[in-house]
This record gives structure tokens, sequence and C-alpha cells, in this order.
């Protein structure tokens, strides 16, 4: 990217308030700070006060900005955007058109990727997956080897950790666990105090809430819903559309 090109994007920009990133070329605002052993590479912009620093990465037409801070061995590419006070770090990527903003973390071996966002205070870590439009956010968690993708949303003070898949339009939230191998799919709920976990799946337009557990090999779909202090274990089936409260 050239001078003018830059100008293009940042109408202020000029000679004296930006400059090329030594280890790469890529755009830096003299505001921003990275470090000779990071890389800027290609059309990627770090600026406002954002830092990185460490072995990071950021390259493609991705940006780092406001104050956010990408280090470690952290990858930042594609069109991805970090920004706010937004950490990526440890291995961590976030590529294609991912948004990581506002406090949110992202750290480990984590991915965020495609158009997937992570913001407000949630985080993602271990070797989690977050992907496709999927949304994590307010104080969310996922972690381990978790998976969170489709159009899923996990968010509030929910936590989806272990093997466990949250995914197409299903969403996660309120003080809500989800863990294990479970799988939590479809347009399913799982919300309040609920938890899912062991090898149980929770799908079709089915709801678990309150103080409610699924877990075992169970299975709840179509209209259920389980709440209350409901226990649905083992191989259980419930799928009709009164469900117990």
């Amino acid at each position: 990217m050239t001078l003018s090109e830059l100008q293009n994007l940042f109408t202020s920009a000029s000679a004296a308030t930006w400059h090329q990133h030594s280890n790469g070329g890529g755009w830096v605002e003299n505001t921003a700070h990275v470090d000779d052993s990071a890389q800027v590479c290609g059309d990627a912009r770090v600026y406002g006060n954002a830092q990185v620093y460490g072995n990071a990465q950021v390259y493609g037409n991705a940006r780092v900005y406001s104050d956010a801070q990408v280090y470690g061995n952290a990858w930042v590419c594609g069109n991805a955007q970090v920004c706010g006070d937004a950490r990526v770090y440890g291995d961590a990527q976030v590529y294609g058109n991912a948004r990581v903003y506002g406090n949110a973390r992202v750290s480990d071996t984590a991915w965020v990727s495609d158009t997937a966002w992570v913001y407000g205070d949630a985080r993602v870590y271990g070797d989690a997956r977050v992907s496709d439009t999927a949304q994590v956010y307010g104080a969310a968690r996922v972690y381990g080897d978790a998976r969170v993708y489709g159009a899923a949303r996990v968010y509030g003070d929910a936590r989806v950790y272990g093997d466990a898949w949250v995914f197409d339009t299903a969403q996660v939230y309120g003080a809500a666990r989800v863990y294990g191998d479970a799988l939590v799919y479809g347009n399913a709920q799982v919300y309040g105090d609920a938890q899912v976990y062991g090898n149980a799946w929770v799908c079709g337009n089915a709801q678990v809430c309150g103080d409610a557990r699924v877990y075992g090999a169970a299975r709840v779909y179509g209209d259920a819903r389980v709440c209350g202090d409901a226990r649905v274990s083992d191989n259980a089936r419930k799928g009709d559309a009164h469900g117990t409260d």
C-alpha cells in the first residue's frame, strides 16, 4: 500500500504521522507501537494507541487500532479487526472477516474466523474455535476444545467448554453451562442456570432453563422444554411440546 492509497482511507495521513514498519512494510500510525520483532505486512494497518509486540503478526488487510494489543505469537490477518481494549495473544489467530473488540480476550491457541465476533468482556481461549457468523459476548467464556459456529450466540455469563459444540442458530446464555461432549444446535436455547453435559444433545426448538440438567446420552428435541429442577439423563429422550417446568 502506498502513502497515497493510505490517504484514501485516512485523509489526514502523512509521512509525518505514519510510517511503514521495518518488518513487513505495513503502515503504522506514529501514535501506535509495534516492536521490531513483530510483523506488519501487506495492506495491514496499526493505528490509534494500539500495540503489537513480541513475535505477533498482522498482515493481509487486517487492522489493529484504538487501544487494542496483539502480542506473543498471535496472528491477525485477512480482513480481521481487533480494536477497543481487546487483547489477542499467545498463539491465537483472528482471521477472515472476524472482529474482536470491546474488552474481549482471545488467547492460547484459540481461533476466531470467518465473520465471527467476540466482544464485550468475552474470553475465548484454550483450543476453542469461534467461526462462521457466531458471536460470543457479554462475560461469556468459550474454552477447552469447544466449538461455536454457524449463527450461534453465547452470551451473558454462559460457559461452553470441554469438547462441547454450539451451532446452527442455538443460543446459550444467562449462567448456563454446556460442556463435556454435549451438542446444542438447531434453534435450541440453554439459559438460566441450566447445564447440558456428558454426551447429551439439545436440538430443534427445545429449551433447557432454570436449574435443569440434561446429561448422560440424553436427547431433548422438538419443542420440548426442560426447566425448573428437572433432570433428563442416561438414554432418555424428550421430544414433546410440553416439557417439564
